[in-house]
């Protein structure tokens, strides 16, 4: 499968998240629509007010399945606006997700929604989880310990917190500091709320420098982890830059070293991915706006197989010819 493929041209799905359960690849994606909001840099126009789940138990043949609605906002009963991008995690036979939402002061907590089933439908808790923020949830499992991974600036919020307080206003930094970081906590025993203080996850270049805000390469959103032969993989969306890059470290917590693009730019202003190996190979979620014709607020899910080199280099994809 060396060309990337549409997985859902029905409707508007963005953000996969993709987890192999009961033998399957499960998508977790957020659905866009045209809600008549007007673009701007906080994100307005991405006014998602539902999840969908979907299945596939072959990549390169196979029908993709709708599960339908999972989540609505309506449903939630903290909901403000705006189910960003979301994803899913396994524990003692009950399905947990994790997603972003503006609560009724428009600042993005995130929550938690809980089935018994991969597919849903989800049951969202009365609160957001205590202490959480900005966007982007990702977790990755790791024996027995879920960890997540998230933040995003600009619209995501990140830039109005440090040390997980909040500021009285929101900095980012000048292009020659350091970039703000994304976050990972354990969660808890329960997976309803984080089990630790936020760490920082720190992205270094070849000299052990923490990458600066004013990097191409620099952290903005969109965190997923995966192993590969030992390794950690951290990767993420450079967001204005429109790049999908990735560094490596020895544990959950990085520091991680910066290798290299995975996904060169996409039609669309926002790039958003997943990982994932399935059936022996290694595939990447990702999305573009091709099929609405550039409505960055329009996009549509795709998959394409991933390569790795020798050395556990990530094969850089190019998202135009995808």
């Amino acid at each position: 499968m060396k060309k990337a493929k549409y997985l859902f041209p029905k409707d508007y799905m963005a953000d996969p998240s993709v987890h192999v359960f009961e033998g399957k690849l499960y998508i977790y994606p957020s659905h866009d629509w045209e809600s008549g909001m007007e673009e701007n840099d906080n994100g307005d126009h991405f006014d998602m007010n539902d999840y969908h789940v979907f299945s596939l138990d072959d990549v390169e043949n196979g029908e993709i399945t709708d599960h339908g609605v999972v989540l609505s906002v309506k449903d939630i009963p903290w909901s403000g606006r705006q189910l960003w991008d979301c994803d899913v995690a396994y524990k003692n036979g009950k399905y947990y997700m994790y997603f972003p939402l503006k609560d009724k002061n428009d600042i993005f907590r995130i929550g938690v929604a809980v089935s018994d089933k991969p597919y849903g439908p989800f049951v969202p808790e009365k609160h957001p989880m205590m202490g959480s923020y900005s966007i982007d949830p990702c977790i990755f499992e790791e024996n027995g310990k879920h960890y997540m991974y998230f933040g995003g600036i600009w619209g995501g919020q990140l830039q109005r917190y440090r040390n997980n307080k909040a500021l009285e206003s929101a900095i980012l930094p000048n292009e020659n500091e350091p970039a703000i970081p994304s976050k990972v906590a354990v969660l808890s025993d329960d997976m309803l709320e984080f089990g630790e203080e936020p760490k920082d996850v720190l992205i270094l270049d070849e000299n052990g420098n923490p990458l600066l805000h004013g990097d191409k390469h620099r952290f903005f959103e969109a965190s997923w982890m995966h192993k590969y032969n030992g390794k950690y993989y951290f990767s993420y969306s450079t967001g204005d830059t429109h790049l999908i890059c990735y560094a490596t470290g020895d544990n959950p917590y990085g520091p991680f070293t910066f290798q290299g693009e995975i996904l060169t730019p996409v039609i669309g202003w926002t790039t958003h991915h997943s990982m994932v190996e399935f059936k022996g190979k290694w595939y990447l979620f990702f999305h573009d706006c091709v099929p609405s014709e550039g409505k960055t607020w329009l996009r549509s899910m795709k998959v394409i197989e991933l390569e790795y080199d020798i050395d556990g280099k990530i094969k850089t994809i190019e998202g135009l010819e995808g």
